[in-house]
């Protein structure tokens, strides 16, 4: 039994870098090439299995040659997949375009990542009773990802969302179904948009006070919202009933770790995965100690190239940061 099941999306990442990223009618010599597993569910998934959390990923596959790499790299791996093969229907991709600096820009192409069956979803139920936590991203079909919350809150697991991207689909509903998202600035405003009909620059949310970062957290119907910063660390808001409530402060900002950035690409998803790995291991840990965590491991996934392939071990963190 997995202790954390990630029902999301398998992309094959195209990575092109460059001195920096073109502007708009501009055509740049990239300097290097690279090609590797991705897509969020993956990334988040392998970023889990690589801390020791028993891991399974749902996700869906075109049938083509792009598909047998992705199970190839998942058996190397050794996490445990459930591929639902979409006849007719390539495997999702992602162009990545990083700079000298290791910022990114992202073009996704979802295919047969919009096919995922919440009846296939539905299928797997035995994979999902023995989960603590369950994982998901917007890169899927939103019926799917409908599904899997049902059977996470079924099964008692704690569900995760990771809103990314925010998908023109998302309702209330399903943010509602809930527990933990972590938007970072960009998709934080999008929602805030959305949901509480408030608009706010999302590059100032960093010159907020913790005050007013709280209040506009508390306007999304989310337990406990985690708004990834960048480099400029986290900020963590907890609602009056959410599950670490009376143990936690209201909100609290963490700095993120200090790293030399070669490749921001999957830093997110190390984030996601990593927070997931820790509360999957003990559902009691300080929700600032799960915090602190997936902070490390997604500065760690920063110092290296690629987006699965870059996501740390236990071993890598512990030898950094220590126990």
């Amino acid at each position: 039994m997995a202790a954390v099941v990630v029902v999301g999306s398998y992309n094959q990442d195209y990575a092109w870098r460059s001195d920096r990223l073109p502007q708009p009618g501009e055509t740049r010599r990239a300097l290097r090439f690279a090609t590797g597993p991705g897509g969020k569910g993956y990334n988040q998934a392998v970023a889990c299995h690589r801390l020791g959390v028993s891991t399974c990923l749902i996700a869906a596959l075109g049938d083509d040659a792009v598909a047998d790499l992705a199970r190839r790299g998942a058996e190397h791996e050794g996490l445990a997949c459930r591929w639902q093969v979409v006849a007719g229907t390539a495997t999702g991709s992602a162009c990545v375009l990083i700079d000298a600096d290791g910022q990114n820009q992202i073009l996704v192409h979802p295919a047969a990542n919009e096919c995922l069956d919440p009846a296939f979803v539905r299928a797997r139920r035995e994979d999902f009773s023995g989960a603590r936590v369950v994982l998901v991203q917007l890169e899927s079909n939103l019926d799917a990802i409908a599904a899997a919350l049902d059977l996470g809150r079924d099964h008692g697991a704690l569900c995760m969302l990771n809103p990314a991207p925010v998908h023109p689909g998302l309702d209330a509903a399903l943010l509602s179904a809930c527990d933990v998202i972590t938007p970072n600035e960009t998709e934080f405003v999008q929602l805030l948009a959305r949901f509480a009909v408030v608009t706010v620059d999302a590059q100032t949310l960093t010159a907020r006070n913790d005050a007013e970062l709280h209040a506009l957290a508390r306007r999304l119907p989310v337990p406990t919202v985690v708004i990834t910063l960048g480099a400029q660390g986290c900020f963590v808001s907890h609602a009056e009933d959410a599950a670490w409530a009376a143990h936690e402060p209201a909100c609290c900002r963490l700095a993120a770790e200090p790293v030399v950035a070669v490749d921001t690409s999957g830093a997110g998803d190390a984030f996601s995965g990593a927070l997931a790995a820790a509360l999957a291991q003990d559902r009691n840990v300080p929700f600032t100690t799960a915090v602190r965590w997936a902070s490390r491991a997604a500065a760690l996934s920063t110092e290296r190239s690629g987006t699965a392939s870059a996501m740390p071990t236990r071993a890598e963190l512990r030898a950094r940061y220590g126990p």
